[in-house]
Protein backbone atom coordinates (compact mmCIF):
# COMPACT_ATOMS: atom_id res chain seq x y z
CA UNK A 1 0.00 0.00 0.00
CA UNK A 2 1.38 3.39 -0.80
CA UNK A 3 1.64 6.56 0.58
CA UNK A 4 -2.17 8.00 2.30
CA UNK A 5 -3.06 4.23 2.26
CA UNK A 6 -5.60 4.64 5.30
CA UNK A 7 -4.32 2.18 8.45
CA UNK A 8 -1.44 0.67 6.37
CA UNK A 9 2.16 0.54 6.33
CA UNK A 10 3.48 1.71 3.18
CA UNK A 11 6.90 2.90 1.37
CA UNK A 12 6.53 6.37 2.99
CA UNK A 13 5.20 5.05 6.80
CA UNK A 14 2.17 4.62 8.53
CA UNK A 15 -0.99 6.87 8.28
CA UNK A 16 -3.72 6.44 10.99
CA UNK A 17 -7.39 5.69 9.59
CA UNK A 18 -8.83 2.00 9.23
CA UNK A 19 -7.66 -0.90 11.84
CA UNK A 20 -5.97 -3.98 10.13
CA UNK A 21 -5.15 -5.43 13.31
CA UNK A 22 -6.61 -7.09 16.58
CA UNK A 23 -6.16 -5.12 19.89
CA UNK A 24 -4.09 -7.75 22.28
CA UNK A 25 -3.68 -7.25 25.74
CA UNK A 26 -0.03 -7.71 27.74
CA UNK A 27 1.45 -8.48 30.96
CA UNK A 28 4.39 -7.16 32.98
CA UNK A 29 6.55 -9.94 31.19
CA UNK A 30 5.43 -9.36 27.50
CA UNK A 31 5.55 -5.85 27.82
CA UNK A 32 9.18 -6.18 28.92
CA UNK A 33 10.05 -8.14 25.78
CA UNK A 34 9.23 -4.88 23.73
CA UNK A 35 10.21 -2.20 26.20
CA UNK A 36 14.29 -2.23 27.13
CA UNK A 37 13.40 0.01 30.62
CA UNK A 38 13.58 -1.46 33.85
CA UNK A 39 13.45 -0.70 37.52
CA UNK A 40 13.37 1.87 38.46
CA UNK A 41 12.46 3.10 34.92
CA UNK A 42 9.61 1.18 33.61
CA UNK A 43 6.81 2.46 34.30
CA UNK A 44 4.11 0.74 32.26
CA UNK A 45 2.83 -2.66 34.56
CA UNK A 46 -0.53 -3.53 32.10
CA UNK A 47 -1.16 -3.28 28.57
CA UNK A 48 -4.63 -2.90 28.53
CA UNK A 49 -5.15 -3.08 24.51
CA UNK A 50 -2.46 -2.26 21.68
CA UNK A 51 -3.22 -2.22 18.39
CA UNK A 52 0.41 -1.80 16.48
CA UNK A 53 0.99 0.64 14.36
CA UNK A 54 -2.54 2.48 15.55
CA UNK A 55 -2.86 3.15 19.58
CA UNK A 56 -2.17 1.37 22.96
CA UNK A 57 -3.68 2.24 26.95
CA UNK A 58 -1.78 1.75 29.58
CA UNK A 59 -1.51 1.29 32.80
CA UNK A 60 0.87 2.40 35.93
CA UNK A 61 0.10 1.53 39.33
CA UNK A 62 1.32 3.90 41.60
CA UNK A 63 2.16 3.16 44.86
CA UNK A 64 4.01 4.90 47.96
CA UNK A 65 7.09 2.24 47.41
CA UNK A 66 8.11 4.11 44.73
CA UNK A 67 11.22 5.75 44.89
CA UNK A 68 10.51 9.01 43.46
CA UNK A 69 8.49 9.25 46.33
CA UNK A 70 10.92 10.08 48.67
CA UNK A 71 11.72 13.81 48.03
CA UNK A 72 8.57 14.48 45.57
CA UNK A 73 7.43 15.88 48.41
CA UNK A 74 8.24 14.63 52.00
CA UNK A 75 4.98 14.19 53.50
CA UNK A 76 2.75 15.56 50.38
CA UNK A 77 3.91 12.79 47.88
CA UNK A 78 3.57 13.70 44.14
CA UNK A 79 4.26 11.79 40.82
CA UNK A 80 6.91 13.82 39.05
CA UNK A 81 5.10 15.30 36.01
CA UNK A 82 8.26 14.42 33.80
CA UNK A 83 7.66 10.60 35.08
CA UNK A 84 3.86 10.82 33.87
CA UNK A 85 5.37 12.17 30.54
CA UNK A 86 7.38 9.31 30.65
CA UNK A 87 4.65 7.29 31.51
CA UNK A 88 2.70 8.05 28.30
CA UNK A 89 6.15 7.57 26.24
CA UNK A 90 6.83 4.04 27.21
CA UNK A 91 3.29 3.00 26.93
CA UNK A 92 3.56 4.72 22.94
CA UNK A 93 7.01 3.07 21.84
CA UNK A 94 4.59 -0.18 22.90
CA UNK A 95 2.30 1.14 19.17
CA UNK A 96 5.44 0.20 17.05
CA UNK A 97 7.74 -1.92 19.02
CA UNK A 98 4.95 -4.51 19.33
CA UNK A 99 5.33 -4.84 15.45
CA UNK A 100 8.23 -7.71 14.64
CA UNK A 101 9.70 -4.96 12.34
CA UNK A 102 10.29 -3.05 14.81
CA UNK A 103 11.15 -5.02 17.60
CA UNK A 104 14.84 -3.72 18.90
CA UNK A 105 14.73 -0.53 18.10
CA UNK A 106 14.51 2.10 20.68
CA UNK A 107 12.86 5.23 20.60
CA UNK A 108 14.63 8.66 21.77
CA UNK A 109 12.40 11.31 22.28
CA UNK A 110 12.80 14.53 19.94
CA UNK A 111 10.63 16.96 21.11
CA UNK A 112 7.52 17.24 23.41
CA UNK A 113 5.25 19.59 23.26
CA UNK A 114 1.56 21.08 24.28
CA UNK A 115 2.22 19.69 27.55
CA UNK A 116 -0.66 20.17 29.87
CA UNK A 117 -0.90 18.72 33.81
CA UNK A 118 -4.52 19.18 35.32
CA UNK A 119 -4.09 16.69 38.61
CA UNK A 120 -2.04 15.72 40.76
CA UNK A 121 -1.22 11.68 41.02
CA UNK A 122 -0.37 10.60 44.47
CA UNK A 123 0.24 7.36 45.88
CA UNK A 124 -2.59 4.69 45.55
CA UNK A 125 -3.57 6.28 41.91
CA UNK A 126 -3.83 3.94 38.58
CA UNK A 127 -2.65 5.69 36.00
CA UNK A 128 -4.35 5.14 32.75
CA UNK A 129 -2.61 6.29 30.08
CA UNK A 130 -4.02 6.22 26.41
CA UNK A 131 -1.70 7.38 23.22
CA UNK A 132 -2.72 7.59 19.44
CA UNK A 133 0.00 7.72 16.69
CA UNK A 134 -0.59 10.76 14.58
CA UNK A 135 2.31 9.98 12.35
CA UNK A 136 5.23 7.63 11.55
CA UNK A 137 7.36 8.34 8.43
CA UNK A 138 11.40 7.03 7.76
CA UNK A 139 12.14 6.45 11.52
CA UNK A 140 11.08 9.28 12.76
CA UNK A 141 6.72 9.76 14.36
CA UNK A 142 4.48 11.87 16.41
CA UNK A 143 2.40 10.76 18.88
CA UNK A 144 -0.59 12.50 21.25
CA UNK A 145 -1.30 11.29 24.69
CA UNK A 146 -3.58 11.85 27.84
CA UNK A 147 -3.00 10.06 30.92
CA UNK A 148 -5.74 9.79 33.71
CA UNK A 149 -6.77 8.88 37.01
CA UNK A 150 -10.17 7.32 37.32
CA UNK A 151 -11.85 8.95 34.34
CA UNK A 152 -10.04 12.67 35.24
CA UNK A 153 -7.59 14.16 33.09
CA UNK A 154 -4.15 14.29 35.01
CA UNK A 155 -1.77 15.23 31.82
CA UNK A 156 -1.90 15.50 27.99
CA UNK A 157 1.18 16.14 25.82
CA UNK A 158 2.35 15.38 21.87
CA UNK A 159 6.14 13.85 21.46
CA UNK A 160 7.66 13.38 18.33
CA UNK A 161 10.50 10.03 18.21
CA UNK A 162 13.22 8.79 16.58
CA UNK A 163 13.83 5.15 16.09
CA UNK A 164 17.37 4.36 17.16
CA UNK A 165 19.21 0.77 16.81
CA UNK A 166 20.30 1.24 20.27
CA UNK A 167 20.09 -1.95 22.39
CA UNK A 168 16.80 -2.87 23.44
CA UNK A 169 18.32 -5.74 26.08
Amino acid sequence: MGRGAKGAFGPQGYYPGKTLREPKRMNINEIMEYLPHRYPMLLVDRILEVIPGERVTGLKNVTFNEAFFQGHYPGFPIMPGVLIIEAMAQAGAVILLSDPQYQGLTPIIGAIDDVKFKRPVVPGDQLKTEIEMLWFRNGIGRIKGVATVDGELAASMELTFKLSRGANK
